[in-house]
């Protein structure tokens, strides 16, 4: 095996082990700077409509420049909010969003990014709501140097597992500080739970599961086995319990099982039980994977993001008309966002011209009127 797979399969099985303890999230992080080639990083979720940010787990990052980050420089990172736009799973650099040469303008990038010897970032949303994201981001420092193509495709092949974790994390009480016995707390999940064996035998379902296999809408059991109603999500669920069979990394990249009914939508996430101390719940039920069922419920786009996508904005127009609503006139802007005069003018000309506006006050009544179910 090579080094690049020794230690991607490592940190996959890291990542799921994390989705049932959460202490361990902080090796896992400093598993996956290893693996992209960056210095520091933090899973944190970020709320565009309020401008509200937290830190769930971090690696090597500076207490003092993280207190600092969520008290005074929060509302001056240039990625947001157009980075809490971007769609799930997709990887994105500080650079795609700014031109570098726009961030070292910043007051962000002197007062903040530059005292650390952070030059620039990479990040995926892992999960998305109509104001906010999860967000898995990856920090370069001077010695790391930008990050490049090859640091993008290794943070692509992490991500859907990072996905995958944080969304069965989220099911289970995170003040406990390990479920070394998974079905130990199983039925204290709201979620609808599985434990299936080879040829998917079903080996164990919790108190919700059972009720969804009575109910035998979404999934239900044939021949001892678990199954779903639907053909083509009974095919999709198939392939994922066959690779989980494999182990944590051959599960691969495909994300959440989508299950769309008149009722609703819903969720299955496939995970190994096939390493770790995931191992021992496997072992105890002779199961290779846990089937998560959770429900999901479609969000329509909040006006910024929808104006932004209509009008093809880049991320600093974003930024700037997120700070007309709040303020007028170029100098307050210039502070409000960290920049110089000269080119709030130069994106607010951009913005007007896109946008068929003239005025600040026209682009405010713009979004205040905008309904994105009209135009989008």
């Amino acid at each position: 095996m090579s080094s690049e797979a020794a230690l991607l399969s490592e940190l996959i099985g890291l990542v799921y082990d994390a989705a049932l303890d959460p202490t361990l999230w902080p090796r896992a992080l400093a598993q996956a700077c290893l693996f992209v080639g960056g210095s520091s990083g933090s899973l944190f979720w970020h709320d565009a409509a309020t401008e509200q940010s937290a830190a769930l787990h971090m690696f090597n990052e500076d207490p003092h420049y993280t207190k600092l980050y969520f008290e005074k420089y929060l509302p001056l990172n240039p990625c947001f909010p157009a980075g809490a736009f971007i769609e799930a799973g997709l990887v994105w650099g500080s650079t795609d969003l700014i031109p570098f040469e726009e961030i070292v303008e910043t007051r962000f990038y002197r007062e903040w990014m530059k005292p650390q010897g952070i030059i620039d970032a990479l990040g995926a949303n892992l999960e998305k709501s109509a104001t906010s994201a999860s967000v898995l981001a990856v920090r370069m420092h001077e010695k790391d140097g930008l990050a490049d193509a090859d640091d993008r495709r290794r943070l692509g092949l992490i991500v859907p597992h990072f996905q995958r974790a944080v969304s069965i994390g989220r099911l289970f009480d995170q003040s406990k500080a390990s479920q070394a016995i998974l079905t130990q707390t199983l039925d204290n999940v709201s979620a609808a739970v599985f434990l299936v064996g080879p040829g998917a035998r079903l080996a164990f379902a919790n108190a919700p599961g059972r009720l969804m296999l009575d109910e035998s809408t979404l999934l239900t059991q044939r021949n001892g086995a678990l199954a779903a109603t639907a053909p083509e999500v009974q095919r999709a669920l198939r392939d994922a319990l066959l690779a989980a069979e494999n182990g944590d990394s051959a599960v691969g990249a495909g994300g959440p099982i989508l299950i769309s009914t008149p009722l609703g939508r819903w969720l299955a996430n496939v995970l190994p039980l096939t390493s770790g101390d995931r191992q021992r719940t496997g072992e105890l039920h002779s199961a290779v994977a846990a089937v998560f069922m959770s429900r999901s419920s479609p969000a329509s786009p909040p006006p910024l993001e929808a104006l932004a996508k209509l009008y093809k904005l880049t991320a600093s127009e974003i930024r700037v008309i997120d700070a007309v609503m709040k303020v007028s006139g170029v100098r307050a802007l210039a502070e409000l966002l960290g920049l110089t005069q000269a080119t709030v003018k130069t994106h607010l000309h951009n913005v007007f011209r896109k946008t068929g506006t003239a005025r600040q006050s026209e682009l405010v009544k713009l979004i205040g009127g905008f309904e994105p179910s009209a135009r989008v």
